[in-house]
């Protein structure tokens, strides 16, 4: 791509992004791109990728589940402890202190020596995901630790099949989520490792070990008689560069997250080998699904890295399956980039029928497993899990569900028990998701008169008053609306007023009302005010949502 239709493209991204630096990387990109993307009628520009249609089998889908599963999950103290353990006096540095000892003793490379994911079974976890109504699965590829789940030849050292458990982890969920006839789906978030690790190149201000440097800026030669003799730590930590800007916007939770804010951007090479290897990562393991954890593509707006890995997953698809099967998915979109892209909200939801498909991810506990969100009881419940599934599908979207995998490889009980409920609900209710489509209005009730704002990827869960039965939430499928109860009337009648008879939103009479799952056919009225259903006197064991089948 030309510097000017780069620099172009960049400064109409993101208004709220600062391109300082960018013209110059622009220059080195124009010079010398990464490498090569599959033939086919997708180019690496917003004007071609708009013109992306999001595959029926997405859109069906509706429910996933995600193996958010790294080597930051063996300490079991939450998210981001590749970077929190080099956050002197944090919960995590502490916590490594307790158990590892000095991180400049012990790093995180050292961590991933000790993972081994020794009770990992992926066909019996997907099975029973598969089990709980999950029809898409997805595995995390690497995540901002910069370390490799897969065999990568552009990441030979540091990857799951050198260091730590030496298993190709992706192969592994591949073959049990095809064997279980699942879509299988990989997250990539390694693009951030440049600053996200800057932590590693500190030292203590207090104590003891004042001034001594952490690890993140060891070489090669460091490592003689060590376990990781002939192995370069800059290959994972990526350091030798001078750090972001101090004073900048609050550093890599905020603007520098977007590579502005006065971050430190990434050079040439690091660019193109993070090209490579994801490159790699989708010619073999072939995903259904590739979700990227940044701002619209990975390393927009100063490269085009991300473009030419949507390009290239877009005509892959069409050259190997003979249609356009794949999503991509990105955070914080404008109306072009939604087009081209299957947006992602975190943690959150929106408040409208999006016309676009759309995707929230959120876990029942921490991205990363916390043995504290276990020993707290504070996973959200099997209700919680439902509501959210509900809500979003009214709204033309899929829930992406993030299960904590422990060190080892397995699920808690706690945990296990969570994602059994939301199956046994699944089982009788599961006709009004998969294969639906918004109705007129997603939904009524005092709930959706709260909209939460918004913030940056998402973040507005549980912002908003919790469901309760005067909540209704709709869905479509032919000739059938779906009015799901988010609680059971202690009345035994509900009265859903969209459905009024002389109302904007119905065609015709209703016909006939049922308890899905049941078969039950129930006593109705249609009038003025609404439609008024008596309900069974014997409600379900999963009260807390229940589906009217309506026609």
């Amino acid at each position: 791509m030309k510097r000017r239709q780069l620099l172009k493209q960049m400064g109409a991204a993101i208004p709220a992004v600062a391109l300082s630096g960018v013209a110059r990387a622009a220059d080195a990109i124009a010079q010398a791109g990464p490498g090569p993307i599959a033939a086919g009628p997708f180019s690496p520009e917003w004007s071609s990728l708009e013109q992306y249609r999001t595959p029926d089998w997405f859109r069906d889908a509706k429910f996933g589940i995600w193996a958010h599963w790294g080597p930051q999950c063996e300490p079991e103290s939450g998210d981001w402890y590749g970077r929190a353990m080099y956050e002197e006096g944090g919960d995590a540095y502490r916590n490594h202190l307790r158990k590892y000892g000095h991180p400049s003793r012990f790093g995180f490379k050292d961590v991933i020596h000790q993972w081994k994911a020794e009770r990992w079974d992926p066909d019996a976890l997907v099975a029973f995901y598969k089990k709980a109504g999950a029809r898409y699965f997805v595995a995390l590829a690497n995540h901002h630790d910069n370390f490799d789940l897969y065999a990568s030849r552009h990441q030979p050292e540091w990857n799951s099949t050198r260091v730590g458990p030496r298993k190709d982890l992706i192969a592994g969920w591949s073959r049990a989520a095809r064997a279980n006839g699942l879509r299988f789906g990989v997250s990539v978030h390694a693009a951030h490792a440049w600053t996200w690790y800057e932590t590693a190149q500190g030292a203590d201000k207090n104590g003891p070990l004042a001034g001594v440097p952490y690890d993140g800026n060891l070489t090669r030669a460091d490592g003689k008689g060590l376990w990781w003799d002939g192995l370069d730590p800059q290959g994972l930590y990526a350091q030798r560069h001078p750090l972001s800007k101090a004073d900048g916007d609050g550093g890599v939770n905020h603007e520098q997250w977007h590579w502005g804010g006065g971050a430190a951007i990434p050079d040439q090479a690091y660019c193109d080998k993070f090209y490579k290897r994801t490159r790699e990562l989708i010619d073999t393991h072939d995903p259904d699904l590739v979700y990227y954890d940044d701002t619209v593509l990975p390393l927009w707006p100063f490269s085009d890295v991300g473009l030419r890995l949507a390009a290239h997953m877009y005509n892959r698809s069409i050259a190997t399956k003979g249609k356009l099967g794949a999503v991509v998915n990105g955070k914080i979109l404008n109306a072009q980039q939604r087009r081209a892209l299957v947006l992602d909200v975190e943690r959150g939801q929106l408040n409208q029928i999006e016309p676009l498909p759309w995707q929230t991810c959120t876990c029942i506990g921490s991205w990363h497993y916390d043995r504290r969100v276990y020993d707290n009881n504070a996973y959200k419940s099997a209700r919680t899990v439902v509501h959210i599934l509900i809500d979003v599908v009214s709204k033309n979207g899929n829930l992406l569900l993030s299960v904590p995998v422990r060190g080892d490889g397995t699920i808690d009980e706690k945990e296990h028990a969570i994602v059994e409920e939301v199956g046994h609900w699944m089982a009788r209710n599961s006709e009004g998701i998969y294969d639906t489509r918004p109705w007129a209005v997603f939904g009524e009730g005092p709930a959706m008169r709260e909209a939460p704002a918004m913030s940056g990827a998402g973040f507005n869960e549980g912002k908003t008053k919790p469901f309760t039965a005067a909540d209704i939430r709709f869905t479509a499928k032919g000739k059938a609306v779906y009015a799901f109860l988010m609680g059971w009337p202690e009345n035994g009648e509900v009265v859903i007023e969209s459905m009024r008879s002389g109302g904007p939103h119905l065609a015709k009479r209703v016909a006939r009302v049922e308890l899905l799952g049941s078969g039950r056919k129930l006593a109705f009225r249609q009038t003025a005010q609404g439609l008024r259903v008596t309900l069974p006197a014997d409600k379900p064991a999963l009260a807390y949502a229940n589906a009217l089948k309506i026609i």
